[in-house]
């Protein structure tokens, strides 16, 4: 039975249920999820991450995880661990980078990573292949190793499951997924509320106003923090978002690189919401951590982004240069991935990580 079927039935034997559990079934279910049946990330995919857009993402990442061992006092173990880690290409471009710098960062890193699809596990494992078994897999991050940790997340938040509540009747009662009359798939209120939370000015927000609240990213984050607190160590986190709360409807599915009906075929698309990077800085300054936040685009030119894409294009062809201006401009551009992209730092109070998360 089709994923979209058995949601129809399921409601209809059991009532409405949240935008997070129907993003949860979308992307995660076992048989026809999303994220365990599809390789979506390319430009054969449904969409192009940073590190897919330019080696320059992942290295420049490379570049500030060993700034930060080094700040942890380069211990001679520690953890390296991405969570999502997509096709690997991350990781790869990390360490190699990591490699050139510093060889004793690599020879001290335990490397996790945590990925719940098997079908994405084999890609990476593929791409990593050189590594050897160096590498170790994990579907849970509580399951990563113990030890002083260096954490990596690009776009991770943005796929785990959101809640929405709409202003109704002057209050707010969450959305759900329901059916209609011809026993279609549609947005209802349900009778579910949320009164504390709430930002500034939901007195005043007009009616069909849409707040978004993500619990499960925010118990991530509180897992996380705890973890940099107990051991020490840093998070570096890159999604798109936004870094104040406020209203809006961010619910959107994506296929073949074009945005498509939320509620059309369930499975065959990626779902998201924005990122509410308030409510993570919030969740890891109550675990202890200090926290620092930036556009995508200024933390990249504050890592020297323009030096390595002079590096990168020094002595090639126009062709080559103009590819890599193109890449820098999509990285970094605020038109492009520059400012609706955001980056979290997450670090213990004892560890000074450039270029912020100072106390």
């Amino acid at each position: 039975m089709k994923l979209k079927e058995r949601i129809i039935r399921q409601i209809a034997a059991t009532g409405p249920i949240s935008v997070a559990d129907y993003m949860a079934m979308c992307l995660f279910d076992r048989d026809e999820g999303y994220y365990t049946n599809r390789e979506p990330f390319g430009k054969d995919g449904d969409f192009v991450t940073a590190p897919e857009v330019s080696q320059i993402f992942g290295e420049l990442i490379g570049v500030w995880c060993v700034n930060t061992w080094q700040a942890l006092g380069s211990p001679a173990e520690f953890v390296l661990c991405e969570i999502g880690p997509g096709r690997g290409t991350l990781m790869k471009d990390l360490l190699r980078a990591a490699n050139k710098i510093a060889p004793n960062f690599t020879q001290a890193a335990r490397i996790y990573m945590v990925e719940i699809s098997g079908r994405l596990e084999q890609i990476q494992k593929a791409i990593l292949a050189k590594h050897g078994t160096s590498i170790i897999w994990k579907q849970h991050f509580n399951d990563v190793g113990s030890g002083p940790l260096i954490l990596i997340a690009n776009e991770l938040f943005d796929a785990i499951p959101s809640r929405q509540f709409v202003k109704t009747n002057g209050s707010f009662a969450e959305r759900v997924i329901a059916l209609d009359e011809q026993m279609n798939l549609t947005f209802a209120i349900g009778s579910g509320s949320i009164d504390e939370g709430l930002p500034p000015g939901s007195d005043i927000a007009p009616e069909g106003s849409i707040f978004e609240v993500a619990p499960a990213r925010d118990a991530l984050m509180h897992e996380i923090a705890a973890r940099i607190h107990r051991d020490r160590g840093a998070a570096l986190v890159f999604d798109y978002g936004h870094l104040h709360q406020g209203f809006g409807d961010t619910l959107q599915a994506l296929s073949r690189h074009n945005a498509v009906d939320v509620l059309h075929i369930p499975g065959a698309a990626d779902l998201t919401t924005h990122v509410d990077f308030h409510s993570l800085a919030l969740a890891a300054r109550a675990e202890g951590c200090k926290t620092g936040a930036m556009t995508q685009g200024e933390f990249l030119l504050a890592m020297g982004l323009l030096d390595r894409a002079g590096a990168l294009g020094r002595r090639k062809s126009v062709e080559v240069q103009d590819k890599i201006r193109l890449d820098v401009e999509r990285l970094a551009a605020p038109e492009q991935m520059g400012t609706l992209f955001k980056t979290l730092c997450v670090a213990d109070t004892a560890t000074h990580v450039f270029p912020f998360a100072s106390n």
